[in-house]
């Protein structure tokens, strides 16, 4: 078991070095993670924008834009792992250092055993400035899809506990990840929903619920809206809208 253990977390840390050399936010629902991962030679691109409802109490409205890259590294089918990077803008002082990373290891549902649920674990904004985006979120997440109810999601993250505060500024480093996501095949086989939430009341702490449109196999556009769990260190309510790509 340490033994693996110490696998794990090679081959995690071995990515993320890697991600330097080339490759996005991690594959996600909505907000969060998901067990997903690229496959091996695949290259996924995120364009996503996240438009505030209404201005904040400086009469501000500052937006998020996200430009991502993500890519499959092993030929495995029961071991996938993807790496990635991410180029952020959110109208503060972090637009100064953009850049951020993250890192994916799991295996897909059934490949440990016949029902297994999806394994993934993993890390993302892993910033380039320890006082601004080094916010250095790890997480593990298990999931496992249900007939008729659809995919359910349930994981824990930890972060950096100097920028990952509250309000008041104290320490609010870590919360669960939950999510519920399924293809809405009565209607049409390209219509998938999801809805998810990452605890705290630190910046990254929301409830997000959205639907998705597969224009092609390789295509899909979701439109959504996040709801963050403290405004104060959050901002005002989102709308999102995030074009996938996958070549």
């Amino acid at each position: 078991m340490k033994k693996l253990h110490k696998i794990l977390l090679g081959t995690i840390a071995l990515g993320l070095f890697s991600a330097n050399l080339a490759m996005a936010t991690p594959s996600t629902q909505i907000w969060i993670p998901s067990t997903d991962i690229q496959k091996f030679g695949t290259f996924h691109l995120g364009l996503d924008n996240y438009q505030r409802s209404k201005e904040d109490d400086n009469g501000e409205r500052l937006h998020v834009y996200d430009f991502g890259l993500t890519a499959g590294v092993l030929p495995y089918e029961k071991i996938q792992m993807e790496v990635g990077f991410d180029l952020i803008t959110n109208g503060t002082d972090a637009d100064d250092r953009p850049l951020y990373f993250n890192a994916k290891l799991g295996t897909p549902e059934g490949a440990l055993f016949e029902g297994s649920p999806a394994l993934a674990a993993g890390g993302f904004s892993f910033g380039t400035d320890s006082e601004l985006t080094d916010y250095n979120i790890v997480y593990g997440l298990v999931a496992k899809t249900f007939p008729v109810i659809g995919r359910l999601s349930a994981g824990y993250y930890v972060g950096n506990d100097d920028l990952l505060v509250d309000a008041d500024g104290d320490e609010d480093n870590d919360g669960v990840l939950l999510s519920w996501d399924r293809t809405i095949s009565e209607i049409s086989d390209k219509l998938w929903a999801a809805v998810d939430y990452q605890g705290g009341d630190n910046s990254f702490g929301a409830l997000s619920f959205g639907v998705a449109w597969a224009f092609s196999p390789n295509v899909s556009v979701i439109v959504g809206y996040d709801i963050y769990n403290e405004d104060q260190t959050g901002g005002e309510n989102t709308y999102t809208t995030q074009l996938d790509i996958n070549f």
